[in-house]
């Protein structure tokens, strides 16, 4: 059974999207039309917005990593941790630095 989607929140979460530079506009702009006009979204089109929201469903990350932290992809280069100096998978956007698992949480005070 397909479960509706709240036309409202969905606009308004693809609307902050594109306002952030997140994601393909054009594609986002498709998606709008598309929910304003009660058209069904193609199982593409709702396999790209659940990819890139799913980080906002997941409640263990906290508000503090979803807008300082950025996880690296396997093609980043990973510089080494401020820390550590072992291979970092996080870039902090605050500070301009790259930590590793261990150390991205609490490394700074500021963020709270």
């Amino acid at each position: 059974m397909n479960t509706p989607i709240d036309s409202e929140k969905t606009i308004e979460i693809i609307e902050k999207m594109k306002l952030a530079n997140i994601g393909k506009y054009r594609k986002w702009e498709s998606m709008i039309k598309k929910i304003k006009n009660n058209q069904t979204l193609n199982p593409e089109e709702l396999e790209y917005y659940s990819n890139i929201t799913r980080i906002y469903k997941n409640s263990s990350i906290t508000s503090r990593s979803k807008i300082f932290h950025t996880k690296l992809s396997e093609l980043d280069e990973k510089p080494p941790c401020k820390e550590c100096g072992k291979d970092s998978l996080f870039y902090c956007n605050m500070n301009d630095e790259y930590f590793c698992t261990i150390h991205v949480v609490g490394h700074d005070e500021n963020e709270i």
